[in-house]
């Protein structure tokens, strides 16, 4: 393979570090984000079941001060039952017992359901906690592994640069010219390998049976008539000999 054709597909391979680099540096942020995002949703999460149980617990409060005021009115009654004096007193007031009676029993089934609630809802908040204690230490480990492989990517991104440039100044001009000019071109990528049954592996276009004998050669750089990329070809493996066998 020529020094020309092989140092262009040396700066395409470094060409194409540098953008994947650049791209997993630009999508840094937005990792991070997201991983801050999940732990603000679990966060949440916490604190939506400690408002359910903070409301039940009010909720069971009210019922139980609802509860104290019919006690007192029933307690009331009775002491008044044995003050009347006619038979329609007693059954009135009678009546007035029953009726207590049968309110606080409603609200004293409304206090125990309270309580059975408070207890889901007390299970559902060491539950959700534990949930966050565990996305906190796997986001933790997640924003340290991001950060390491963000200083190891600018680390690549540094290397691919400085080998770049002492790269292009060894190159002719008129050679990086033509680079750039199809890179910018083609979203970045200059160099297409050739496939062995005679296509561009870029644009997909057959290539001329002349045309495919000289790139198969690699000893010039030759355009694809398509696509206008630099070609070059890569032979297939040698097939492995048989092994000698004796008798």
């Amino acid at each position: 393979m020529s020094p020309d054709l092989e140092h262009l597909i040396e700066l395409q391979n470094l060409e194409s570090a540098i953008e994947e680099s650049r791209r997993r540096i630009a999508a840094h942020p937005q990792r991070i984000a997201d991983a801050e995002a999940r732990l603000a949703r679990a966060k949440e999460a916490v604190d939506a079941a400690k408002q359910r149980l903070k409301a039940s617990q009010e909720a069971r409060r009210e019922a139980e001060k609802e509860a104290a005021v019919y006690q007192s009115r029933l307690s009331k009654f009775k002491d008044q039952l044995s003050a009347v004096k006619t038979n329609k007193e007693y059954q009135a007031m009678q009546h007035e017992i029953e009726t207590a009676t049968k309110e606080l029993g409603s609200v004293e089934e409304t206090v125990i359901e309270r309580m059975v609630e408070a207890d889901a809802l007390t299970a559902d908040v060491k539950k959700t906690e534990q949930a966050l204690a565990a996305e906190q230490k796997n986001i933790d480990a997640e924003k340290k592994t991001l950060t390491e492989e963000l200083a190891t990517v600018e680390a690549a991104l540094k290397e691919a640069t400085a080998k770049k440039d002492t790269l292009i100044t060894s190159l002719a001009p008129p050679l990086v010219a033509l680079f750039e000019q199809v890179s910018r071109a083609r979203k970045g990528v200059a160099i297409a390998l050739a496939t062995r049954d005679g296509l561009c592996s870029a644009c997909h276009v057959r290539l001329r049976p002349q045309v495919f004998q000289e790139v198969r050669r690699n000893d010039q750089i030759i355009q694809c008539a398509s696509c206008n990329r630099i070609l070059y070809y890569i032979p297939p493996p040698a097939a492995a000999e048989p092994a000698v066998t004796h008798a």
